[in-house]
């Protein structure tokens, strides 16, 4: 008769010392998440950023629905690529660049017509010229704030974490010891 008793309390203290050992399915805190270190970041990849900015304006001043929205950003991916690698193959050619730029717009207005409404088509042909320059002012201007801020902001170079700056030793000079290094010296 004193089994069951004693039985059942060995049961009940097996479950819970099982389940005090499993280990929590909720992450630890929402500060600590580790950096994503597969999407290159915009300071690394200048093209994305400027694909970024130009399709931001483009869902905004279009009224995009989230699945526009994505292609919208894609297209643009692909797009700002094949014009980036064109103005670096034509740097010193810009007409042979803008002939090539005027094609790279007729494939992306190909592949939007797919993707928008008539009434977002339309006002995105009517809009094109004030798109462009603004990709272009924002290629211009972006290359030199990248480049202050990746001065300014200097990222680890290395899987330590260390960011390289000044040292923090007091003393300039190095501390020499008055015993001789290595093998003893010979009288």
């Amino acid at each position: 008769m004193m089994m069951k008793p004693v039985f059942a309390a060995l049961l009940l203290a097996a479950s819970v010392s099982a389940h005090a050992q499993q280990v929590p399915a909720v992450p630890a805190s929402a500060g600590t998440m580790p950096q994503d270190k597969t999407q290159a970041s915009p300071r690394l990849n200048p093209v994305a950023a400027r694909a970024e900015h130009l399709s931001t304006q483009m869902v905004r001043d279009l009224h995009l629905n989230g699945y526009q929205a994505s292609r919208l950003r894609d297209i643009n991916n692909n797009k700002m690529a094949k014009l980036d690698a064109i103005e670096r193959q034509y740097a010193n050619n810009p007409q042979a660049a803008d002939a090539q730029a005027r094609n790279i717009a007729k494939e992306r207005d190909q592949e939007l017509q797919a993707v928008l409404t008539t009434d977002q088509y339309t006002d995105y042909f009517d809009a094109r010229k004030r798109y462009a320059q603004a990709d272009k002012d924002y290629a211009r201007s972006a290359s030199a704030s990248i480049l202050v801020n990746s001065v300014q902001n200097p990222t680890p170079s290395r899987a330590n974490d260390a960011i390289i700056g000044p040292s923090k030793t007091k003393d300039p000079t190095p501390r020499r010891s008055a015993e001789p290094f290595g093998r003893t010296l010979r009288q």
